[in-house]
């Protein structure tokens, strides 16, 4: 009993942390409409994505619509369930260009400057769960968490390292799960790098 009276004490400090950290991505953001992270706070994984685009603004949550669709795929493969695991993105709003042939607003990759100011924010949900392992899913959150301008293709399916708030995490970068449809040939790499996860998971 008093375990479990410990266990529930800790999940409210994480919540509470939480809350204050998310209240002040959405103060320091009031003009833009945020995605927050979303998920199980006491996962042993955190995923990082990108940024969101026009369906999850829409729904208020990472890696849905078509998004959710190519994600509950990878999913599968892991064969984890998606409320056991965190989801978030490098950047919390939806970076946009206006299309020159349709001129309607489309996603664009975010800027260094973008993902630059979203970093403490990831460094503090990074802190908050403590996760065993943090899959950076494309360039971006690769950007977002090592400061470096590293290339997924040249450190795709290889275990890393990164010392946060004097904690030291393991990263797995993966491609983009989208990635895929524009890059047919870099299936075969996505999904020998999705069973190298699947083996490193287990261990949890």
């Amino acid at each position: 009993m008093k375990k479990l009276i410990l266990i529930r004490k800790s999940d409210m400090v994480k919540e509470e942390k939480m809350k204050l950290l998310n209240k002040k991505v959405m103060e320091e953001y009031s003009h833009e409409k945020i995605v927050l992270g979303h998920g199980d706070l006491n996962s042993s994984i955190i995923l990082i994505g990108e940024a969101p685009g026009a369906k999850e603004i829409e729904m208020g949550e990472p890696f849905v619509g078509q998004a959710g669709k190519h994600f509950g795929e990878f999913l599968e493969v892991l064969n984890i369930k998606r409320e056991n695991v965190y989801i978030t993105n490098s950047v919390k709003y939806r970076p946009t260009k206006i299309n020159p042939k349709t001129k309607r607003l489309s996603n664009r990759t975010p800027t260094s400057r973008e993902i630059d100011a979203f970093r403490r924010y990831i460094y503090e949900e990074i802190d908050i769960i403590k996760p065993s392992i943090i899959v950076t899913l494309g360039n971006t959150p690769l950007k977002a968490i090592f400061n470096d301008d590293l290339k997924i293709g040249e450190v795709h399916g290889k275990i890393m390292e990164v010392k946060i708030q004097d904690e030291n995490y393991r990263i797995f970068p993966l491609y983009h799960p989208a990635a895929i449809i524009y890059r047919r040939e870099l299936k075969g790499t996505y999904m020998e790098d999705l069973i190298k996860l699947k083996k490193e998971i287990k261990n949890f």
